[in-house]
């Protein structure tokens, strides 16, 4: 049995594409020579992978066990690949992914901290939200991601970052008649019709509606908004109240300046943003490092939030 790399990513192309002609195009091969390759793997196993159908092709239960067994491999190329990336720490090329409620207030602070330490690092940056960032991270098409942890996903290495609390933002006339409460503000004594929050699949919003204890359907109205940025400006106007991560204090309010913000009681409500990358990945101290400069950013930002509105105040 001679089973070739070139085999199983064509065939994991084959089953993730379910159709011949876009595997091939993905590959950049032809149809026939992507089709011929199949064939030699079926041969070489003595069991038909796939099912040819019209438009589609179907795993075989063969095709589904090859399947899982060929994307452990591919992984594990991919990591012995990169692997001479990193012979001196943090340099070279790296591919970071980074949800959209860090990345436009972590990254403008974290490249000048890169800069200043004098590496070689060559950084890109894409910002998606968490699913799509640990499938490109499983894939390979990501080095490392800042997402919101734990993660749960056996696979991947988790450093945590720092803890970004959440505060609450709108005009000041619905703010202050918060103030009243005798016990204090509490996530879970919001009114949920007045609760804006991100479109579905954004994890801030998941998160702000389980320290509600709340359901999307409870809440006031689901405007498909896709940034923070633009709910800030709709509550600063009176539209309702939403919550706003501590490392985008500075930003939203800077961009929206009568945009009032107000502190929950402790304990606060809060995420845990962390950097994680695959186990495979080979790290001689290039995910340390990373983390040592994204945890020394986002430090900055939470400790000029707390001075602008102290925890307590």
């Amino acid at each position: 049995m001679n089973i070739t790399f070139r085999q199983l990513s064509y065939f994991v192309a084959l089953a993730e594409a379910r159709n011949f002609g876009r595997a091939a195009a993905q590959m950049h091969v032809s149809q026939p020579a992507l089709s011929v390759q199949i064939k030699e793997l079926e041969a070489q196993l003595g069991a038909q992978l796939v099912e040819r159908q019209p438009r589609k092709i179907v795993l075989t239960p063969a095709g589904h066990e090859l399947l899982r067994h060929a994307r452990r491999i591919m992984e594990e190329m991919r990591a012995l690949q990169l692997s001479a990336r990193w012979q001196k720490g943090l340099a070279g090329k790296l591919t970071l992914g980074v949800i959209p409620t860090v990345a436009p207030y972590l990254i403008p602070v974290a490249l000048p901290l890169l800069r200043t330490r004098d590496t070689s690092l060559e950084l890109g940056v894409r910002e998606a939200r968490t699913e799509r960032l640990l499938n490109d991270l499983g894939e390979g098409l990501l080095d490392a991601a800042v997402i919101a942890i734990p993660s749960h996903m056996d696979h991947l290495v988790e450093e945590v970052l720092f803890e970004d609390r959440f505060l609450l933002a709108g005009s000041e006339a619905q703010l202050s008649a918060l103030d009243g409460q005798t016990e204090g503000l509490k996530p879970t004594e919001l009114n949920p019709d007045r609760l804006l929050l991100l479109e579905e699949g954004h994890c801030l919003a998941d998160q702000a509606l389980e320290v509600c204890a709340l359901k999307r359907s409870q809440t006031r109205v689901d405007l498909g908004a896709s940034s923070l940025a633009t709910l800030c400006g709709l509550v600063a106007e009176g539209f309702g109240l939403t919550f706003l991560p501590e490392i985008g204090l500075k930003s939203e309010t800077a961009s929206t300046g009568h945009l009032a913000i107000r502190r929950f009681e402790e304990p606060q409500p809060r995420r845990t943003i962390g950097l994680v990358r695959r186990r495979l990945s080979r790290d001689d101290g290039w995910f340390r490092d990373l983390a040592e400069i994204l945890r020394e950013a986002g430090e900055s930002l939470l400790d000029q939030a707390r001075r602008a509105f102290p925890p307590g105040a």
